[in-house]
């Protein structure tokens, strides 16, 4: 096999899919556990009051982490694959001009890596579904094949730009000649790493640094368009 020279690095949630997977999956897992819907709402408006009280996005997303606590990794996995079967199913899973921009990616040889503050049962059917070359997600602690509710540290911020280094610097790929995709400004440091930014939509923080590096938008999802699963 021919060693790749350069990657590309692509956020998921609203750069690859058209929703937040993390939530999408959650509402999937309760249901299937037999909880009702007020259970999760519970859960995200919970989540939604720690931002609106200062939480950092690191800070919602470990406390996000804690609703899995005690579950059997393995089940986790399963509900992932049904709840991917699912959102397939109903149609407008796929961010379109992000999934082109990977597949072109592909075409010409590079590396794809995902890289999301989301986990594995969300993460997974996603990859397998694209071809992707790897994936960085939140690494969950899981003990006797239970998750703990801990993570080692969320895949958010200069986390993702780390770990996109260290991906990289492993094969002896040079980020200056790389690629990497986002839509919110916690990518900042991603797309900061590389040699060729892509903000996907509106951020203003995202479109000003590939305005001054000279980098690319793509569009973003369409509001008036969002699926309930966004939540």
């Amino acid at each position: 096999m021919t060693p790749v020279s350069r990657a590309a690095f692509f956020d998921v949630d609203e750069t690859l899919v058209a929703q937040k997977t993390m939530f999408g999956f959650l509402r999937f897992h309760l249901a299937a556990a037999g909880r009702p819907p007020a259970d999760y709402e519970g859960a995200y408006r919970a989540i939604q009051a720690l931002k609106d009280r200062g939480a950092t996005r690191e800070e919602a997303n470990r406390a996000y982490y804690t609703l899995y606590a005690g579950a059997s990794a393995a089940e986790l996995a399963a509900q992932g694959r049904a709840w991917y079967l699912e959102q397939r199913r109903a149609g407008g899973f796929y961010h379109g001009p992000g999934t082109q921009a990977l597949r072109r990616h592909q075409e010409s040889g590079d590396a794809t890596v995902l890289v999301s503050g989301s986990f594995f049962p969300c993460l997974d059917p996603v990859a397998e579904h694209l071809g992707a070359t790897a994936v960085l997600g939140t690494p969950v602690v899981v003990r006797e094949g239970r998750l703990t509710g801990e993570v080692r540290r969320p895949m958010i911020g200069a986390a993702k730009a780390e770990a996109a280094a260290a991906w990289a610097a492993a094969r002896g790929i040079d980020l200056a000649g790389c690629h990497a995709y986002g839509d919110h400004s916690s990518d900042l440091e991603l797309l900061r790493a590389v040699g060729h930014p892509v903000a996907v939509g509106a951020d203003p923080v995202l479109r000003a640094h590939v305005a001054r590096a000279g980098g690319r938008t793509l569009p973003g999802l369409d509001a008036s368009a969002a699926r309930h699963g966004r939540r």
